[in-house]
Order: structure tokens, then C-alpha cells, then sequence
């Protein structure tokens, strides 16, 4: 990210967000994006995945300047090579947790369906839903749901995972199981980790924290810990 900025309107003129936003992303590594609600965190994360457009500055994404790409090529960027957790999941309630976690396959193309099925199934065994493929989003527990999402993010094997208060609706003992997944599954498949979270223990975890305050970054480095 270089000189990162990004600015709505709104009654009063124009709001910034986000002001001059540099910081860079090692391969491998895992890091959490802290600060206040309204700090500019989500927005930072959406303008990272080219979920949104900046309205000056740069983000070169593996390789890629997103702003020089068209909505069409940042979707195929994204499906090829990102995965997504949300705080409310996300799931396709009229889909299966298979279906679920195969789905980013099928609009990936080029997998058969066979392939598709076994890798879906092989992730749902990793988080420990492996005997409930066949069960729809609304009989799951959040918990339950938010190791769906894990799966999904994880099947197309992405470079990159991003995670958006991925243990936001979930009660504490939940969010922890959460968090030890997915940092189980971020080293085994060997992702590049970034996270926005309101959890201390979570950002703790990460190998760097970035806070951002009122659109502005006002530290960078290894996580605080309690003194």
C-alpha cells in the first residue's frame, strides 16, 4: 500500500476515511488490524482485497496493481488466489455445507466435480464437520458455521486469507476454537493471514499489528503484550 487514501461524500462535503496509508505485507506472515469502531479498519481490508476502490493511492496485490485492473479481473484475482471470512459468515442459507464449501470451486472452474466434492470434504474433515455435510446453514450452531466459512475460504487454496471480526458473533469459548482453527489451518496450508479484529487475544496471535486511528496508521510492529 502507497499513499493510500480513501474519501466518500456526505452531507457536509467529503469525508476521509482513510489518509495516507503505507505499510506492506510479507508472504507467510499474519497480521491484525486494530483501532476504535469508525478507526477506517473494514474499509482498509475491502480497498486490500479490491473489494473497493481507493480514491488515490496504490495497493499492488500479489503482484497486481488493483487499481490498474477491471471489476472482472480483481473477481478472478480474488477467486484464484483469496479466501474470505466474514463476522456473519456468509454462507448461501439454500446450500449445504458441502455445497458450501465446494462452491468456490465451481466458480473457479477447471476442477471436476469428483475433485471438487473430495477437496470440499477433505477441509470439512479438518474442522470437525465431517458428518455434517449434508446439513443446511440454519441447523448449524455459529460456531459450526464459522468452520464452514474456514473450509470455504481455504479449499481454493488461496495465497492470501482475510479475515473481517471473524470471531465477532461468537460467544468467547467458541471465538477461541475458532481462532486456534484457523490459525491450525493458516499454518498448514501456508496462507498470508490479515485480520480485522476488536479481539486483544486474536491480534496477539499475529505476528504484526497495525492500528489505525481516525483513517490514520499509528502503529505498526509485533503485537503488545500485558505487561
Amino acid at each position: 500500500m502507497r499513499s493510500l487514501c480513501k474519501r466518500v461524500k456526505d452531507a457536509t462535503g467529503e469525508l476521509t476515511i482513510l489518509e495516507d496509508i503505507d505499510f506492506d505485507v510479507e508472504a507467510g506472515t499474519s497480521v491484525a488490524i486494530v483501532g476504535a469502531s469508525g478507526s477506517g479498519k473494514s474499509t482498509l481490508l475491502g480497498l486490500l482485497a479490491g473489494l473497493d476502490n481507493a480514491t488515490s493511492g496504490s495497493v499492488r496485490l500479489l503482484g497486481h496493481k488493483l487499481g490498474a485492473l477491471t471489476e472482472d479481473e480483481r473477481a478472478r484475482l480474488r477467486n484464484g488466489s483469496i479466501g474470505f471470512v466474514f463476522q456473519s459468515f456468509q454462507l448461501m442459507p439454500h446450500l449445504t455445507a458441502l455445497e458450501n464449501v465446494r462452491l468456490p470451486l465451481e466458480l473457479q472452474g477447471g476442477i471436476d466435480a469428483h475433485e471438487a466434492t473430495t477437496r470440499a470434504q477433505t477441509l470439512l474433515d479438518e474442522v470437525g464437520l465431517g458428518k455434517r455435510t449434508r446439513h443446511y446453514p440454519k441447523l448449524l450452531s455459529g460456531g459450526e458455521q464459522q468452520r464452514v466459512a474456514l473450509a470455504r475460504a481455504f479449499v481454493t487454496r488461496p495465497a492470501i486469507l482475510f479475515a473481517d471480526e471473524p470471531t465477532g458473533s461468537l460467544d468467547a469459548a467458541t471465538g477461541h476454537a475458532v481462532i486456534d482453527l484457523m490459525f491450525e489451518l493458516n499454518a498448514a496450508h501456508g496462507a498470508t493471514l490479515v485480520l480485522v479484529t476488536h479481539d486483544t487475544d486474536l491480534a496477539r496471535r499475529c505476528a504484526r499489528t497495525v492500528t489505525i486511528d481516525a483513517g490514520h496508521i499509528v502503529r505498526s510492529g509485533p503485537p503488545e503484550r500485558d505487561r
